[in-house]
């Protein structure tokens, strides 16, 4: 190629040059690839070059680039609320349980009982997630509980996260009373924590929070989730798995609900009311676990 030549295109990406190289070999336009290590550059004869052009722009037309999807941006919240009235609940009952406050038996009063939540103490439900049974049960509890949480309250707001929360654990607790025996007992808010990691999951995984292009990103949100719920809520001879596992589950149920009912809202009075309505469900159960 010894005529004057003109340059038709130019990219830092030698790919790109050898793409439109192989458009001009299939329409036999004599070309060449001018490579000098930071840049390619395809020269044709000047007499083709016009030809050239047009060819390579109808490519670039049916061929446009591909844009990657945008990441959504995650507004995070306060969380500290949340976590503050978690840990002073769970603490203020394991105190006020084991010195039998009100001169009654909570444990008696407010553990999961499979015949009697069947014949209408629902309020065991919620209760139970209140109660442990030593202070090994309550710390892994205060701490797993504290770790899920505060992604939960910053995905959600403080308010909202607790009450999706104890909703979904309450809901796992009735789902493993009616799947197992009706002399099923337990305690424990690990029904809660693992309700709230299904919950993450579930929201991150639904609202697309993380990037989607690869299927372990995709799937990353529940893979993670099942991989901390079999690491950490299925060992010890006392754990109730299946408790476990529906709050999970439910927390995930849960976290799809919430992103199919749109924009959360995050003012400070909407996450009040909804942290005071889970606080409410507590307080007013264990009145009620007391008092019958």
């Amino acid at each position: 190629m010894n005529e004057d030549l003109r340059v038709v295109f130019e990219s830092r990406n030698r790919q790109s040059c050898a793409d439109r190289a192989l458009v001009l070999t299939s329409i036999q336009i004599p070309h060449q690839l001018v490579d000098d290590g930071a840049s390619c550059a395809l020269v044709v004869p000047a007499s083709v070059s016009a030809r050239a052009m047009t060819e390579i722009q109808l490519y670039d037309e049916e061929n446009p680039p591909i844009q990657p999807k945008p990441v959504q941006q995650v507004e995070y919240q306060n969380a500290v609320p949340g976590l503050v009235t978690y840990v002073l609940v769970i603490c203020l009952v394991a105190g006020m349980a084991g010195y039998s406050f009100f001169q009654s038996n909570w444990f008696t009063a407010g553990r999961v009982d499979g015949e009697l939540i069947r014949n209408g103490e629902l309020w065991r439900l919620f209760t139970a997630l209140t109660l442990h049974s030593g202070v090994k049960h309550l710390l892994s509890n205060l701490v797993f509980g504290i770790f899920f949480g505060l992604f939960a309250g910053r995905l959600l707001g403080s308010g909202v996260a607790w009450l999706s929360i104890v909703l979904a654990a309450a809901t796992g607790n009735a789902l493993n009373t009616l799947l197992l025996e009706s002399t099923h007992r337990s305690i424990g808010a690990s029904t809660a924590v693992f309700a709230a990691l299904g919950i993450i999951a579930g929201y991150v995984w639904s609202g697309k929070l993380m990037a989607q292009d690869r299927w372990s990103n995709r799937y990353g949100p529940i893979v993670g989730g099942l991989a901390l719920l079999m690491y950490t809520g299925t060992g010890g001879q006392n754990t109730d798995v299946g408790a476990h596992l529906l709050g999970f589950v439910c927390g995930f149920g849960a976290g799809l609900l919430l992103i199919r009912l749109g924009d959360i809202p995050k003012d400070a009075k909407t996450q009040l009311l909804a942290g005071a309505t889970a606080f409410g469900l507590i307080v007013i159960s264990w009145v009620v676990a007391l008092v019958v």
